[in-house]
């Protein structure tokens, strides 16, 4: 990859750049959030003229590596104020790579009240006025560009979420079966709605495709690791069965599945919303149990949800979603929260963001516990249409619980908490804690140690080894969100011994290069420090690495545990 395109919004212009020498070695991740630490200022507001919106394919992007096709979306977050990067499935990654785009690069904020499009192709980015487009929904978005520019054409874009610069605002991609995956989390939407664009259109046509340095040395790693994925029990059987969603019985058995707004670790319900049935729901109604968010995904964590009549509702229906409005707001209806999924992705809204301030409306007394059919209601007649509640309500969890003076809101640095309740799962609330991004599990997700027993056990019930747990999770993790590999590689990278050196091989053949497994840690430190620089040049500090004090004064059953670590304790995770 061999070329910057940057756009500049306020001048209308787009050019294209060499890789600076500093950039060469970095993809994903590891490119975005050094390129918002070099052009973005720390202090500057996220939705203002300072702020940059950078997309970066991963180092392995483009290849024939399975499970490679994440792309990198990266800015400061308009949710949390810090450094934010997302990686997203879909199609562009793979179509940026075999263009040799290093990185599309957006700055600045139109003169005018105008939308526009971007357009995308190999020899660079030109600049239209949109009108047909806006106000329109993510699906209607993809719908109108394949028809005016074909079916191959990429497409990312943000729903009507986005355009409001709404604090929870996805930007959407087109997924191989034209449906939706998201740059979720941080409200990168709302970066891309002040820039008035209303969606990114990409054609690969003539790409000159991806050069290997060494095609055999590559052949015989990529084919390692891929048995490596295959060969895992979460990877290769127990995510391509029941998708992330086989976690509600396992989190509900165990006591940490965020209920009812975070007051207790169990849902009575867990068997309605669980993977299981959904998996059972999904054969009776003939959609699909198994389903790749990319071209190349062998894990195929994804699936096509039915209705009762056998007509499409929604696509990489996740775990997180749907404890979110699930075991969290107590609704106990599959349809009803796959019907909400699918207005989440047409709006364009962070569906992890969305179900927890939900919860948090519901505890404010917005609409009932349980009330699914007031859910579906509120986010089409009030967030999709901007009302005054609706602009309330799309500022996030925590501006909802500001705003009703909720007590028992779960944030970090502004973000809402998912999925894992840490009173119970120590480990996870170490990474809620430090995370340079906010609240995030995937940052470094220590469920797989503290309850699949993966890569070992570290009791979840006890403080000893979370810290460290979540120090070494959380730098590999920045180092595979470099790669533009999906997180879920890291099962058999900490069981399978043959796959972490498979992986660090196909870098190497790809760019015929020498790197080691140290190379690839300090990259993660690397990327961890320059994200925590930006964000204490941002004027956070230790303090805001803490959860909130509802965790330390109310015991969650079953185990009727607290959050019990000390600041200095939490602090320790940066010795590195």
């Amino acid at each position: 990859m061999n070329k910057i395109f940057r756009v500049n919004m306020t001048t209308l212009t787009a050019k294209v750049e060499d890789v600076p020498a500093n950039w060469a070695g970095l993809g994903g991740r590891a490119l975005t959030s050094t390129i918002v630490s070099e052009e973005v200022p720390p202090t500057c507001h996220a939705l203002g003229p300072n702020n940059k919106l950078v997309f970066a394919p991963g180092l392995l992007s483009g290849t024939a590596a399975a499970n490679s096709g994440r792309m990198s979306c990266g800015a400061k977050s308009p949710l949390t104020g810090t450094i934010k990067e997302s990686n997203a499935g879909g199609t562009s990654a793979q179509q940026f790579a075999k263009m040799g785009i290093k990185a599309l690069i957006i700055e600045g904020l139109p003169k005018d009240d105008k939308w526009y499009g971007l357009h995308v192709t190999k020899e660079g980015v030109t600049i239209a006025e949109e009108s047909e487009l806006i106000g329109k929904g993510n699906f209607a978005v993809i719908e109108t560009i394949e028809a005016r520019l074909g079916k191959k054409t990429g497409v990312m874009t943000i729903g009507p979420a986005g355009e409001m610069k709404m604090a929870m605002a996805n930007i959407s991609v087109k997924d191989p079966d034209s449906k939706i995956r998201s740059h979720g989390r941080g409200g990168l939407g709302g970066v891309m709605g002040s820039k008035k664009i209303k969606f990114i259109s990409i054609d690969a046509e003539g790409a000159p495709g991806i050069t290997i340095a060494d095609p055999d040395k590559f052949k015989t790693a990529a084919r390692v690791f891929a048995k490596a994925l295959l060969d895992h029990p979460v990877a290769g059987e127990g995510l391509p069965t029941y998708g992330t969603n086989v976690l509600v019985n396992i989190l509900n058995e165990a006591g940490g599945l965020p209920t009812r707004n975070f007051t207790t670790g169990q849902f009575a319900a867990h068997d309605n919303i669980s993977g299981e049935t959904m998996h059972d729901t999904i054969v009776e109604r003939g959609g699909k149990t198994k389903h790749g968010c990319h071209a190349g995904c062998i894990i195929q964590c994804s699936q096509v949800y039915n209705d009762k009549d056998g007509k499409y509702v929604t696509s990489g229906f996740e775990y997180e979603t749907i404890w979110g409005l699930g075991a969290n707001c107590c609704i106990e209806t599959l349809d009803d929260i796959a019907e909400a999924d699918n207005i989440m992705d047409d709006l364009g809204v962070d569906s992890i963001e969305t179900a927890v301030m939900f919860g948090v409306a519901m505890e404010a007394g917005v609409l009932p516990f349980g009330d699914g059919k007031g859910v579906i209601r509120m986010l089409t007649e009030e967030i999709g249409k901007g009302t005054a509640l609706g602009r309330i309500l799309g500022g996030g969890t925590g501006h909802v619980g500001r705003t009703y003076g909720v007590t028992r809101v779960p944030v970090v640095k502004n973000q809402g908490i998912p999925a894992y309740d840490p009173r119970s799962v120590k480990g996870i609330g170490i990474t809620y804690a430090t995370s340079t991004m906010g609240a995030d599990h995937t940052a470094g997700y220590t469920i797989a140690t503290n309850i699949l027993n993966v890569g070992g056990f570290v009791d979840p019930l006890k403080k000893d080894g979370q810290v460290e747990l979540s120090r070494n999770l959380q730098i590999a993790t920045a180092a595979v969100d470099s790669t533009g590999m999906c997180i879920f590689i890291a099962f058999p990278a900490l069981d399978i011994p043959e796959c972490l050196p498979a992986l660090i091989d196909m870098i190497n053949a790809r760019f015929g290069i020498n790197l080691t497994g140290d190379d690839v840690t300090n990259l993660g430190k690397s990327v961890l420090k320059i994200e925590r620089a930006f964000n204490q040049a941002a004027g956070f500090t230790a303090a805001d690495d803490r959860l909130p004090e509802f965790f330390k004064f109310e015991p969650v059953a079953p185990h009727n545990v607290v959050w019990d670590f000390s600041d200095e304790e939490i602090d320790e995770f940066w010795n590195f």
